[in-house]
């Protein structure tokens, strides 16, 4: 059983503990996440091509004013928009613009456009779960 002045001196001892004694602690990570879904931005299923896997991370950058080109993927994209907003026409599906901070499992085998429509580039995270032989992106006629 403690008394009444050694419970008063431990809570005044936690209290009054200087905020620096917490720099000795860890840092820590702290994980938000971006996506998590088994469907690309049109609701298809997510499909991985058949042969041997291949993972593809580029940095996309498009200036004001500028395109992709309409395109699409035989495999799955997942995109993470670092600077600037992408708006995307995927033909009549409609279209979408995605802004910085914003994550999206692009369309497989749809074709669609990326535009900038913006005054700053836009930058994009790409990261392709492809396969050996498997072309990440092909230009189409539109």
């Amino acid at each position: 059983m403690f008394s009444r002045p050694l419970s008063l001196a431990a809570a005044l001892a936690f209290v009054l503990t200087p905020a620096w004694a917490d720099d000795a602690a860890p840092l820590k990570p702290t994980v938000t996440t971006v996506i998590d879904t088994t469907q690309t931005i049109l609701g298809q299923p997510i499909t991985y091509p058949a042969g041997n896997a291949e993972v593809t991370a580029a940095i996309i950058t498009i200036p004001p004013g500028g395109q992709t080109g309409w395109h699409l993927h035989a495999v799955p994209l997942f995109g993470y928009i670092l600077e600037g907003a992408l708006t995307v026409d995927y033909g009549d599906k409609g279209t979408h613009t995605y802004s910085a901070g914003e994550g999206l499992l692009e369309a497989i085998n749809w074709p669609h456009n990326g535009m900038n429509r913006g005054k700053v580039p836009v930058r994009l995270l790409a990261v392709y779960a492809g396969a050996k032989g498997v072309p990440d992106a092909e230009a189409v006629a539109h």
